[in-house]
């Protein structure tokens, strides 16, 4: 394809990206209100992210598979579809509980549109090339996550927060108009086999744990009867799903050959790491702001500016410097580091930290993550198959969601007991007896509450933030662990691998291996 046709197509896969990703954003300054208004607690307030995030999470290798089997043009507007009617329904949803449904179903298309995006550009661009596109990606992804909040706030101020979810649709739609006249992909004619009993497996498994990790903490103790049994429910399907994939499976959903290669093995554990960290303590940030500083949505939204800032500059300047030369670990490296310092800054944060401190800090996290994420997607797929290519792409963005997931419930669950412990004590200090709107566990209007019981509510939420960034902390040095450790392969220059390109020389290869 030449620049222009690549252009063309892009921007219809851009519009997919952006509008899976303005779900979330466009909802993350809203769900003080959200919550309030249906009469939610915190555990609510997780689940209507965690939701999402789980099935997009357990349905994005299964995308990626379907890729490599399907018309990824046809999946991509599937999932355009699907998210467009969860949308829907979650725009008109009565109470939480329909609402986080919605929002489960919606994840189903945001996973694929997550999955698919990237494996339709590892299909158009080859690997030293894919760096100059990424700026587009990265400042297609800071857009959406600056303006998500924006407009998520402007809309809740003014119409109302039922429109956050409508507001998506007429992307969504743009999109699939654009893909439908610009994206011509060939469609490679094979045997289909679909891991029907995989797929299942892999779901279910991951899906029992992200319950365990959501409820663990509020709904029974981490050390309960239930939260051993559902641990080991999802282990015993999870150690099924891996005998499927290994021994029966024809057309695995996650080739377990994948991992035979030292790059993918090192940036799938490096995803997971990097998903609790980054997920799970800035999905919390929005809360911070609202709740511990009194800001409106839309002042939260504006303070995302800082985070998504260093990321774009730091994802298009990283993008393009490694199309130039085509080394990248020095980038995946440095990125790593800013990720840890941002998160170390941000542990300091408290009630009364200087708002100019926390945007700065948040600037250097930006920072880091803007060269770190695509470009450990790039590490992969250079290593990996045409054939296989989508399973590959999704199997790291799969990890990366899972550690989401698991941070996003995790930390819910802590900030949640840590707000809780000191809402108890500080009204007991006082002499109020918790109930209603000072029950320690609900999302309160702060508006709505003398002053000293306000200023407990800010004091609780502005400790316990800074808490979950110490939380989240390991995680990122664990990250940096495995980075340092995988060997850089530089780029190369053709969208097929050598022995693709020489089908004949890579059996002489394997021939002559055999017989040493």
């Amino acid at each position: 394809m030449s620049h222009r046709e690549v252009l063309e197509a892009l921007s219809g896969l851009l519009l997919a990206m952006f509008v899976a990703m303005l779900s979330s954003t466009v909802v993350s300054n809203a769900l003080p209100v959200i919550v309030a208004d249906l009469g939610g607690s915190q555990t609510g307030y997780t689940w209507v992210v965690v939701a999402t995030l789980l099935t997009m999470t357990a349905t994005t290798p299964i995308w990626g598979k379907l890729s490599d089997l399907f018309s990824k043009k046809l999946l991509v507007q599937t999932a355009l579809v699907i998210f467009s009617a969860g949308s829907l329904v979650a725009g008109f949803a009565p109470s939480m509980e329909v609402l986080i449904g919605a929002r489960a179903f919606q994840g189903l298309g945001v996973g694929g549109l997550t999955a698919l995006v990237q494996v339709v550009i590892a299909s158009m661009v080859s690997p030293r090339e894919r760096g100059r596109y990424a700026g587009y990606v990265g400042a297609t992804f800071a857009l959406a996550t600056v303006s998500g909040p924006l407009v998520g706030g402007l809309l809740v101020d003014t119409v109302g927060w039922r429109w956050c979810f409508y507001v998506g649709l007429p992307v969504a739609l743009l999109a699939f108009v654009v893909l439908q006249k610009t994206l011509h992909l060939p469609v490679v004619k094979r045997g289909v086999h679909i891991d029907y009993l995989g797929a299942t497996l892999l779901v279910g498994g991951v899906s029992v744990l992200l319950v365990w990790v959501s409820l663990a903490g509020n709904q029974f103790a981490w050390t309960s009867a239930t939260s051993a049994l559902l641990v080991a429910v999802g282990l015993v399907v999870l150690a099924a799903a891996v005998f499927v994939e290994v021994r029966v499976a024809r057309e695995p959903v996650i080739p377990m050959r994948l991992f035979r290669d030292r790059t993918t093995s090192l940036a799938t554990a490096a995803s997971v790491l990097i998903g609790v960290a980054m997920f799970g303590s800035t999905v919390y940030l929005s809360q911070y702001f609202q709740l511990s500083r009194g800001m409106s949505p839309t002042e939260a939204g504006l303070m995302s500016i800082a985070m998504v800032g260093g990321l774009l500059v730091s994802s298009i300047v990283s993008g393009r410097r490694i199309t130039a030369s085509g080394r990248w670990k020095r980038y995946l490296v440095g990125g790593m580091a800013l990720v840890i310092v941002g998160l170390a800054l941000l542990a300091t944060i408290d009630h009364t930290t200087s708002l100019v401190l926390v945007g700065g800090f948040m600037a250097v996290l930006g920072l880091g993550l803007g060269a770190t994420m695509q470009n450990l997607v790039l590490a992969v797929q250079n290593n990996t198959a045409q054939s296989d290519m989508g399973a590959a792409s999704s199997v790291v963005a799969f990890f990366r969601s899972m550690g989401g997931s698991i941070g996003v419930s995790a930390l819910g669950a802590v900030l949640s007991h840590q707000v809780a412990d000191t809402v108890a004590s500080g009204l007991a200090r006082l002499g109020i007896a918790a109930s209603g709107e000072q029950e320690s566990h609900a999302i309160p209007d702060l508006s709505t509450l003398p002053e000293p019981v306000r200023a407990l509510f800010e004091q609780a939420f502005g400790d316990a933030t800074g808490h979950l960034f110490l939380v989240a902390l390991p995680f990122a040095v664990l990250a940096f662990g495995c980075v340092l450790l995988i060997r850089e392969v530089p780029l190369r220059t053709t969208i097929l691998r050598e022995d693709e390109l020489h089908p004949e020389a890579a059996a002489e290869l394997v021939e002559g291996g055999a017989r040493q």
